[in-house]
C-alpha cells in the first residue's frame, strides 16, 4: 500500500523470481514500515518468469497488492506459472513473446512520466537489449543479473549510456558495498591501481577446507551437499562466474575489455566437463583424478607459509582468474567458509588495501542488496512523485 506521505513513488517491474526475485519481494512487502518513514513507495506492477508477465491492469495507477504478490512467491516456489494467480483480480498474464513487448510498453509509458525500475534477478543472457531500450526510454534499471554487464562491450557501453539510471552492487558480492566503494574511490580522484579478490562464496569455502588436509573431491561433494554450489559444480570450479564479476570490475575502472580477454584457470580439465560426463559421473570417477595435483599445489604453497586462493585480480597488465599463493596472515589468507573479500590498491591505500569482506552469496543477501539499490534510486523520482 502506498503512503501518503511518500516523497518518492519507484514503480518496479520483475524479471525474474527464482530465489534472489522471491526474496527480494518479500523484502519489499516487510520493508513497507520502514520505508513509510523514509519517505518511499516501492510499486511493484509488474512481474516476469522464463515464460511470463503477471502486471497490473493499470500501471499508471496502482501496482500488484502485497497479499498477491505474497501469494505469488508461494506459487513460484512450488512451481506453478504465474496465470495461476490470474483469479485474483486486478492483473493480467501476458505469455512470451508478448510479455516482453508488454515490458517496453509499460517503460515507454512510465519512463518518461512517473518513471520505472527495471529489476532484473534472472540469469540470462537475453534482457540486453530490453534494459538497453528501458534505459533509453528514461527508466532506470537493477542488476543482480552478470551477463548484461558482461556482454559485448559495444551492448555494455549502450547500456551504460546513462550511467546515473543504473545500479548493480549486487553482481558482484552480493550485498557487500564492492561497486559502491570502487566508485567512491573514482570520483575522489583516487586511482585504483589493483583490485584483488576472492569472489565466489563457492570456491572459498573450497580452498579454505582444503587447508586442512580435505581431499578436493570430498571437499566439493560436501560443498555440493551443503548448497554451496551450482546443480553442477563445474559451473563453479570452471571460474566463469568469477571472470563475469571480474569483468565488471575492470570495465568498472574503465578497460575496454570483453571475457574473451581475461585469463581464466578452469579447476578441471576439458575431458572431465559436461560435454565428457554427467554430473554424478564428474563427483564419483572425475573430481578424484584431481586430488593428487591439487594436494600438491596445496602442499607447495604451505611449505612457503602461504595458502591457495583463488582469485580474481585486476591490475594495470590485464586481468586473471585462477588459482594464486597468498599470504597466510593476509585478508585473503585468513578467509575461511564461504565469505567474499575484495582489496583495493590506489594511490590512498597502496600500503595498506581498502579490504570488504562479508558474506558473499546467498539469495536473501542478494536480494536485500538489490533492494538497497533501488531504495538508492529515490533522488531521481522526487520530482516526479
Amino acid at each position: 500500500m502506498q503512503p501518503a506521505q511518500a516523497k518518492s513513488v519507484l514503480p518496479v517491474v520483475l524479471l525474474g523470481c527464482g530465489g534472489v526475485g522471491r526474496h527480494l519481494l518479500r523484502h519489499i512487502v516487510s520493508c513497507r514500515p520502514l520505508h513509510a518513514n523514509q519517505g518511499v513507495a516501492i510499486r511493484v506492477v509488474g512481474v516476469a518468469d522464463s515464460s511470463s508477465l503477471l502486471v497490473a491492469d493499470d500501471v499508471r495507477a496502482s501496482g500488484l497488492d502485497d497479499a498477491l504478490l505474497s501469494d505469488l512467491c508461494a506459487a513460484k516456489s512450488a512451481g506453478s506459472p504465474l496465470s495461476s494467480l490470474l483469479a485474483r483480480g486486478h492483473c493480467q498474464v501476458f505469455n512470451k513473446p508478448e510479455a516482453m513487448g508488454k515490458v517496453i510498453d509499460a517503460a515507454t509509458m512510465l519512463g518518461r512520466t512517473t518513471g520505472l525500475v527495471l529489476v532484473d534477478c534472472s540469469a540470462t543472457n537475453d534482457t540486453v537489449a530490453l534494459l538497453t531500450d528501458a534505459v533509453n526510454h528514461g527508466c532506470c534499471v537493477v542488476l543482480a543479473n552478470k551477463k548484461p554487464l558482461t556482454c559485448a562491450y559495444e551492448d555494455y557501453q549502450k547500456l551504460t549510456s546513462n550511467f546515473r539510471q543504473i545500479r548493480f552492487e549486487s553482481t558482484v558480492g552480493a550485498g557487500l558495498p564492492v561497486i559502491a566503494s570502487v566508485t567512491r574511490i573514482i570520483a575522489s580522484g583516487d586511482p585504483i591501481s589493483r583490485i584483488v579478490g576472492s569472489l565466489s562464496g563457492t570456491l572459498g569455502y573450497v580452498m579454505s577446507e582444503l587447508e586442512d588436509g580435505k581431499k578436493f573431491s570430498e571437499v566439493v561433494k560436501t560443498a555440493k551437499s551443503l548448497g554451496y554450489t551450482e546443480p553442477d559444480p563445474r559451473d563453479d570450479l570452471s571460474g566463469t562466474d568469477v571472470a563475469r564479476k571480474a569483468l565488471i570490475l575492470a570495465r568498472l575502472l574503465g578497460k575496454q575489455i570483453s571475457m574473451e580477454d581475461i585469463n581464466v584457470e578452469s579447476l578441471y580439465p576439458s575431458e572431465l566437463g559436461p560435454e565428457v560426463m554427467s554430473t554424478t559421473e564428474f563427483l564419483e570417477s572425475g573430481s578424484p583424478q584431481l586430488d593428487e595435483r591439487i594436494e600438491e599445489r596445496v602442499k607447495a604453497a604451505s611449505l612457503r607459509g602461504n595458502v591457495l586462493r583463488y582469485v580474481g585480480v585486476i591490475g594495470n597488465t590485464g586481468c586473471q582468474v585462477g588459482l594464486q599463493e597468498v599470504p597466510k596472515d593476509s585478508a585473503l589468507g585468513r578467509l575461511r567458509g564461504s565469505d567474499n573479500v575484495v582489496e583495493i590498491y590506489s594511490r590512498c591505500y597502496e600500503s595498506s588495501p581498502l579490504v570488504i569482506q562479508g558474506a558473499g552469496a546467498g539469495n536473501d543477501t542478494t536480494a536485500a542488496g538489490v533492494l538497497a539499490d533501488i531504495v538508492d534510486l529515490q533522488d531521481l523520482f522526487q520530482k516526479r512523485a
